[in-house]
């Protein structure tokens, strides 16, 4: 292989600081403090319990009632059947009004990386088990970005949003199979018309790593977290803390490492 011919984005924690973990964090929370006040004592839970390493570790990447699943398993909340849906649509009502709100932001770095990779001719998809991530890619402008940080590409237009970008995205679909299984990875190659050894994951959870692993595709890890040793063994190809430190030439070669220096 010359070079990698395709990227495929996680979205959450990768291209956008989005307020999953605060929704789902809250949420917990507001039930535990009210509704759930009754079982609350029977389970593991406290606030200061749910960390961002318990966000990451246990919920990140999974699909709503999935994530919502693994909390209550992760806090030993009985009868998690009769408990898991009104926990996942009260994480869906926050983070709606959380969107709305604007409470997020882009990553600069993800917005300087993916464009400089879509300028090397490398095909970009965007895959995440959220069916929220197309409302935050919609209001991410690449133009006004590129714009304020004296970036020019051929590509960039005017109104050009962060969803407009991808060649492909498979966000928020329905698959029989959830992170780590490699099934929106496979998917994702497919839809950009390339094979999966050609392409490259980018994903910050431990899962992502997983699925991108399964599916023979080359894994960068990106632990915005402090979680650099959990994808390492998750057997990430790389691990960042920054997309800047990836080297771009490697890229061109079908390799993922550190920019020197």
């Amino acid at each position: 292989m010359s070079g990698f011919a395709g990227a495929i984005f996680d979205v959450d924690g990768v291209l956008v600081d989005s307020p999953h973990e605060r929704a789902w964090r809250d949420g917990l929370q507001e039930l535990m403090e009210g509704p759930w006040s009754d079982i609350a004592p029977q389970t593991t839970y406290a606030p200061e319990k749910f960390t961002p390493q318990v966000y990451q570790s246990v919920m990140s990447g999974k699909p709503r009632m999935s994530g919502a699943r693994a909390a209550l398993e992760y806090f030993e909340v009985p009868d998690v059947d009769g408990h898991v849906d009104e926990y996942a649509d009260r994480k869906q009502t926050m983070i709606i009004e959380l969107i709305e709100a604007g409470e997020f932001h882009a990553f600069p770095d993800a917005l300087r990386f993916i464009m400089a990779v879509k300028d090397m001719g490398i095909r970009v998809a965007a895959a995440s088990s959220s069916k929220n991530a197309k409302l935050f890619l919609r209001q991410i402008r690449l133009d006004t970005f590129a714009e304020e940080n004296g970036l020019s590409y051929d590509f960039l237009k005017p109104g050009l949003s962060l969803l407009d970008f991808f060649d492909a995205d498979l966000s928020g679909r329905d698959f029989a199979q959830g992170k780590p299984h490699p099934e929106i990875f496979l998917a994702s190659a497919a839809e950009l018309g390339e094979e999966p050894a050609d392409c490259f994951v980018i994903e910050d959870a431990v899962s992502g790593v997983q699925a991108a692993k399964a599916g023979g595709m080359a894994a960068l890890g990106l632990a915005r977290a402090d979680d650099e040793d959990a994808l390492a063994a998750a057997d990430a190809d790389l691990v960042v803390t920054s997309l800047d430190d990836v080297d771009l030439d490697g890229l061109r070669e079908g390799t993922l490492r550190r920019r020197s220096g």
